[in-house]
């Protein structure tokens, strides 16, 4: 019997290529046992490709790597408001696109995709040091500058170096599940999820402590979403007023308390209707939810399915 095709992805380091950029994408979909992607790095054309920050790269692959994969991402590179990538490559990622690859932009590489067309009409983001040029350069494009990351389903975008991990985490949780990217975060020591519409950053004339207790809070949470938890019980665990707490985790997260706490209980929902044989019912006690009834509404209202439909298409 034949192994299933692995997932294919592309890595495209561009001139003046940012090393934690290139490196994100290639160390996420690694082959290994856990993941069944295979990752080419490549190039314009094959050899070595000047890189940023006092690092170049030897690629084997030219972009007839892009015609053999299905993701294809684009890390961020220098200087990416001075001129666009070159005409070959931006007509191999219009190829790409149009067989139906799906193209994730990191940091500047969102610049790359712009060239394309490919974002005209369409949200999305990049490093907010470069969020205004970026509009100005496409002024088709809808950026979001107080986002991590954009999905835009065969197009996506992600801010600087760093939500480059969680647009990979995303990518891996709609490709293989949940419990599949938690495996993954752990394996990178990452956090699980960020949510994409969380703020690049809050700028702030003095640093808040309060982003570390909230991260506190956060975990606290995770370990008890089987027992009752409400905005008070959250805010005494952090030690600061409900109205404070409720206002600073919005700010922290783009997500309200209880919706947090909401998506979290059915993300566990999620990796336990993938990892275990329990009933509906005993998963919405798991998770705090009290009845199947109660998960049911929430399930479908926040992943636009049913428990029954989620566990069909992860569970073989």
């Amino acid at each position: 019997m034949s192994s299933p095709r692995l997932n294919r992805v592309a890595v495209l380091v561009l001139e003046g290529a940012k090393p934690l950029d290139v490196g994100i994408p290639a160390q996420v979909f690694t082959t290994r046992q856990s993941m069944p992607y295979e990752v080419r790095v490549c190039g314009a054309a094959p050899g070595l490709v000047t890189g940023g920050d006092g690092l170049s790269y030897h690629v084997a692959d030219g972009l007839d790597a892009l015609a053999w994969a299905d993701i294809v991402f684009i890390p961020g590179y220098r200087f990416p408001d001075r001129e666009d990538p070159p005409a070959a490559v931006v007509s191999a990622l219009i190829a790409a696109h149009a067989r139906g690859a799906r193209l994730a932009a990191i940091s500047t590489g969102a610049f790359a995709l712009a060239a394309t067309g490919l974002l005209d009409g369409r949200r999305a983001t990049t490093h907010w040091h470069y969020t205004r040029q970026l509009a100005a350069r496409y002024p088709s494009v809808r950026v979001d500058e107080n986002v991590l990351f954009v999905d835009e389903g065969s197009v996506l975008t992600s801010a600087g170096a760093a939500s480059g991990i969680d647009l990979c985490l995303h990518i891996l949780r709609g490709d293989l599940g949940v419990a599949a990217s938690n495996h993954a975060a752990r394996r990178l020591v990452a956090a699980p999820y960020r949510s994409g519409g969380q703020a690049q950053y809050v700028p702030r004339s003095v640093p808040s402590p309060l982003g570390e207790r909230f991260a506190a809070t956060r975990e606290w949470a995770l370990h008890r979403l089987d027992k009752p938890l409400n905005l008070e019980i959250l805010a005494r665990h952090a030690a600061v007023s409900p109205r404070t707490f409720s206002r600073r985790f919005v700010e922290d997260t783009g997500y309200t308390p209880m919706q947090w706490v909401m998506r979290a209980r059915i993300d566990m929902a999620r990796e336990l209707l993938e990892l275990s044989s329990r009933s509906i019912e005993q998963i919405a006690g798991d998770v705090g939810l009290g009845t199947g009834a109660n998960l049911r509404l929430h399930f479908q209202r926040i992943l636009g399915t049913t428990p029954s439909s989620y566990r069909r298409t992860f569970v073989a």
